[in-house]
């Protein structure tokens, strides 16, 4: 009776998945939604493409900051929404170009913004790092 009890209880949720996804779509949040959870749910999250220069410039610079904690990379070349992504990118930023860095929810800009906030010391603060004094 148990089991009988479990299959039934198991087919239910199944078919309240499927009422759900024919009321609300697909399951996959919008490319737009994705980039604010992502940005929410991270300290640094860069949007990059593994070829671009550019973008390996920016992760180069948090590299050598030796965060606690990596930045989130979202590789938009490997993705197949990629080209979505970096439209709600455009969106929402302004900018449909890579890499694309945030700093605690906060758009930080690209990678000649990222390397001025690392050269003049405001990404160590936005960070809450010390900053090294060259000897």
């Amino acid at each position: 009776m148990v089991a009988l009890l479990g299959r039934r209880i198991g087919v239910a949720a199944v078919a309240a998945a499927f009422i759900a996804l024919a009321a609300f779509g697909s399951a996959s949040p919008s490319p737009k939604s994705f980039v604010k959870s992502t940005v929410a749910a991270h300290d640094v999250v860069i949007f990059s493409k593994s070829y671009c220069p550019y973008c390996r410039k920016a992760k180069a610079i948090f590299k050598e900051l030796q965060l606690k904690k990596e930045p989130y990379v979202v590789e938009l070349d490997r993705r197949e929404d990629g080209s979505e992504i970096q439209d709600a990118l455009s969106e929402i930023v302004g900018r449909r170009t890579v890499p694309q860095v945030f700093v605690h929810g906060k758009h930080l800009g690209g990678s000649d913004d990222t390397v001025e906030a690392y050269e003049s010391g405001k990404l160590a603060k936005l960070l809450n790092i010390g900053v090294k004094d060259d000897l």
